[in-house]
């Protein structure tokens, strides 16, 4: 292994070396397929990812470094895994700048142990059932997905170091990335490549018509946006007029996936937008930001309805979430519910900030349609049918809404080490009489559901300039990997 590459040098060698692996394992399929000839001894050795190893001498007092990431806790070797080096080329330079400007780390890179399954290299999956080839014929010959590969051990803290061996370097490593990039393009019927690193996260279907027709506006105005991509694969760009994004729109068939993605990409190759419809309940907010956050993005913002529990909150009001009652259960093993969520100061500034932007409102008169306060985060959602069960909590916890997503979103991204915030719009008030009715909730639809998703996405953009600080140190443990 070369231990003395500059950061470019070792992504262009990470690059060749995944080219090499995946192309040698695609060309081994495809003689499979045809002729049932499995890989030789030689030719599976080869069907490896590379790794990155950065390696800390330390020698002196350890720099004093403000930032919250690409730090070294202590000196050592550390290590990783990586997959799709070209995608993640430009995080992988800038965290590996870093690290040699401020420690005077060196890079190695090499080919590990640590085999590619084969799945990952099937863009689609067409090809299993090929001349009858079925999947439990080709994990007898070729590397095969394994759960006992697969975890969050390091995101979680719960890895052990053996005395010998590297240290993490990143939270994911290949194997852990590239099974969370074949679930995106199930669950959002998009390509994981399209994905932006801004994310609004949604659970209504009305936010999307919004984004969809925003983001049509986007590209037919100067602005820097080029191409929209629907789920199914559908793509409006730059330059169509208006009866031909109509009709890409009406066959995108985005009620065949889960959840639904958006991504409004940026022609000069700075981070877009992507929005995700996530559906209802805690199960779905999990699932899609344990596989978002191997993308390692900016932030994600959940802009959703809720419940509003105050009587002076009117429908259509906002909600600024500062704290979480976290009842969802479905995280309480991995980040207990007496942990506290810390609001992060930069979200929250850029929130209120975008609230009195789109609005036009700001002092007294905003403070009357945005409250911030703490919002529970219930998994049932027939929790008033237990009323006399929730009042007391509710009350202790100094409540003004009530969802089912927002603070698993947020445990998420404190778990996962990605920037999290929630605005959400008051569709209902359930303990005052005032509960979603069909006429009612329409009109309530057509006047907020607009305003709200342009707050959430004037967010973004006073967050754009901002991300350095937006990747705070409240999100980082005391044995945190170098990489963000």
């Amino acid at each position: 292994m070369n231990n003395d590459l500059s950061p470019e040098a070792a992504v262009s060698r990470l690059i060749e070396l995944h080219r090499e692996a995946t192309s040698s394992l695609k060309t081994c399929l495809e003689r499979y397929f045809d002729t049932r000839e499995p890989p030789g001894d030689d030719e599976r050795r080869r069907f490896c990812y590379p790794e990155l190893r950065v390696d800390y001498r330390g020698g002196g007092v350890q720099p004093r470094i403000a930032r919250a990431y690409a730090k070294f806790q202590s000196p050592g070797s550390y290590a990783t895994t990586i997959t799709h080096p070209e995608h993640f080329g430009r995080y992988l330079t800038e965290q590996l700048r870093y690290l040699v400007k401020d420690y005077g780390a060196s890079i190695g890179v090499d080919q590990s142990d640590q085999e590619i399954p084969y799945p990952y290299v099937l863009e689609q999956g067409d090809d299993l059932g090929r001349n009858g080839v079925t999947a439990a014929e080709l994990a007898l010959h070729f590397p095969a997905p394994k759960l006992s590969h697969v975890g969050d051990e390091v995101a979680d803290g719960l890895w052990h170091h053996e005395p010998g061996q590297p240290l993490p370097l990143a939270l994911f490593d290949a194997v852990r990335v590239d099974y969370s990039l074949k679930r995106l393009q199930h669950y959002t019927g998009t390509h994981w490549r399209a994905v932006q690193p801004w994310i609004l996260l949604t659970n209504y279907h009305r936010y999307v018509d919004q984004f969809v027709k925003w983001s049509i506006a986007q590209l037919a105005a100067e602005s820097p946006y080029g191409v929209l991509h629907l789920p199914g694969g559908g793509k409006i760009t730059r330059g169509m007029n208006a009866a031909e994004a109509e009709a890409v729109v009406a066959n995108s068939h985005w009620h065949r996936f889960q959840m639904p993605g958006y991504h409004l990409a940026r022609s000069d190759g700075q981070g877009g937008v992507t929005l995700v419809n996530i559906g209802v309940g805690p199960s779905n907010a999990k699932n899609i930001t344990d596989h978002l956050a191997v993308l390692r993005p900016h932030c994600w913002l959940m802009v959703g309805h809720c419940g509003g529990l105050r009587q002076s909150q009117r429908i259509g009001d906002y909600v600024l979430a500062h704290g979480y009652l976290r009842q969802d259960r479905i995280l309480d093993s991995l980040v207990p519910p007496e942990i506290p969520i810390p609001a992060l100061a930069e979200v929250q500034v850029a929130l209120q900030e975008a609230a009195a932007r789109v609005t036009g409102e700001r002092g007294d008169a905003l403070k009357e349609r945005l409250r911030t306060g703490t919002v529970v985060t219930n998994d049932d959602r027939n929790w008033e049918l237990r009323w006399s069960q929730e009042l007391r909590r509710i009350n202790l916890s100094r409540a003004i809404a009530v969802d089912m997503e927002s603070g698993t979103l947020a445990a998420q991204g404190y778990r996962l080490r990605v920037p999290y915030g929630t605005l959400l719009c008051v569709s209902d008030k359930p303990l005052h009489g005032e509960i979603k009715l069909p006429g009612a909730a329409n009109a309530f639809y057509d006047r907020a559901v607009g305003e709200h998703l342009l707050i959430g996405l004037e967010t973004i953009e006073l967050l754009r300039g901002n991300v350095g600080q937006l990747h705070s140190r409240k999100l980082r443990s005391f044995d945190e990997p170098p990489f963000r």
